[in-house]
């Protein structure tokens, strides 16, 4: 079955750096766009960052261009994110994603806290 597990997140201090890792199974990982996405509470949930199945096009939300690098490695069936100069409004559940057989998979999420 399918299953993404993220791991990376932590408490930094504003203008810090975070690398979020999700490693994934149980389908053709090469074949698909995997995302990024983070929440807080009673909040929606946010595309921060999403990547093509050969890794050649990337998308990013506008509040985090600049600063985060999505990439993946297929011989590994993992996908990254790298956060840099982080600010407190980037705290939030993230949560790796991918869309197929017409639903979307989501990972446990891992917890990113900017505060000093």
């Amino acid at each position: 079955q399918v299953q993404l597990v993220e791991s990376g997140g932590g408490l930094v201090q504003p203008g810090g750096s975070l690398r979020l890792s999700c490693a994934a199974s149980g389908f053709t990982f090469s074949f698909y766009t995997l995302s990024w996405y983070r929440q807080n509470p009673g909040k929606e949930r946010e595309l921060v960052a999403s990547i093509t199945g050969s890794g050649d096009v990337t998308n990013y939300a506008a509040s985090v261009k600049g600063r985060f690098t999505i990439s993946r490695d297929n011989t590994k069936n993992m996908v990254y994110l790298q956060m840099n100069s982080l600010k407190p409004e980037d705290t939030a559940v993230y949560l790796c994603n991918v869309f197929l057989d017409w639903r979307g998979y989501w990972g446990q999420g891992t917890q990113v806290t900017v505060s000093s």
